[in-house]
């Protein structure tokens, strides 16, 4: 109905407006009412602007629940169906995920230590379990390796490295930077996969030394680190995926700039709608 009255206000300035409506098959009381209509001011204006806007600032990486959280936040009482009916109204497509891996398990290198993160992925007070791992990135015929650590009270990307080479010194250099930021009493239980990396004795030195104990995935169990498994599948699509690097230079500079969002201002339902950072704020303030 729309496209025919729209169509006939396009035309009825050329042709007699009974002869168009005779041919669309319409009552001119029918093609008055959807004219008025029409151009009638949308009641939802300034909610498709609210969306856009956050949509925007969030590099297109928020779907429609968390865009349905922010928009709460800011004092709007919308269903988030709603949302989801506006955003597809406006062509707001969110970045879906795509699965793909790096894999740094190379045989058993050195000792392997217990599952004793057993995925209970909660934790009740900062510094008390991490998550790590690597990932890997192509541009062009250039690698580029993330080895990130991960406090699961807050989901805070706490260190990273960033290195051509998945090398001892890529884990090492994030597992100090972590252990660096730990206060007196703080002895954290530090989970990975089984990757070489994480087998040798330098890794295990730099755990015992500050007190903290290892975990292990079990073998090829990418399940037994989902969180961090899940990071990655964000990181990948929200920034790698729909973006053409011209270096790895200006990879490394894009990954500073996410990590930093996705502490600071990225919301998490997880969180209570808040950022890593927000969330810990707000618990030890409490």
């Amino acid at each position: 109905m729309t496209v025919r009255v729209q169509a006939l206000i396009a035309l009825k300035a050329d042709f007699p407006l009974p002869v168009l409506l005779q041919i669309a098959d319409l009552a001119r009381s029918t093609f008055f009412y959807h004219q008025a209509r029409l151009r009638a001011p949308d009641p939802r204006q300034e909610l498709k602007a609210a969306i856009t806007e956050i949509f925007e600032k969030n590099h297109g990486r928020y779907g429609h629940r968390r865009i349905h959280a922010q928009l709460l936040r800011q004092g709007w009482t919308v269903a988030r169906k709603t949302v989801l009916k506006l955003m597809r109204s406006l062509r707001l497509v969110c970045k879906v995920r795509r699965k793909k891996r790096y894999n740094s398990y190379k045989g058993e290198q050195g000792t392997v230590a217990a599952n004793l993160l057993d995925r209970q992925f909660e934790s009740d007070a900062p510094n008390r379990k991490w998550v790590t791992d690597v990932t890997e990135f192509r541009v062009d015929d250039r690698k580029l390796y993330l080895s990130p650590v991960m406090d699961l009270f807050n989901r805070q990307i706490i260190s990273y490295s960033i290195r051509s080479s998945p090398n001892l010194e890529l884990t090492n250099s994030s597992l100090r930077q972590a252990l660096a930021t730990l206060e007196g009493g703080q002895e954290p239980l530090v989970h990975s996969d089984q990757g070489f990396q994480y087998q040798h004795p330098s890794w295990r030195r730099l755990l015992r030394t500050a007190g903290a104990t290892q975990s292990m995935s079990r073998k090829a169990n990418c399940y037994d680190n989902a969180v961090m498994e899940n990071f990655f599948g964000h990181l990948k699509e929200e920034l790698f995926h729909h973006t053409r690097f011209l270096s790895t230079d200006a990879l490394t500079a894009a990954l500073h700039d996410y990590i930093h969002w996705y502490n600071t201002e990225r919301i998490s339902t997880k969180l209570e709608g808040l950022s890593p950072v927000q969330y810990r704020t707000q618990a030890l303030a409490a």
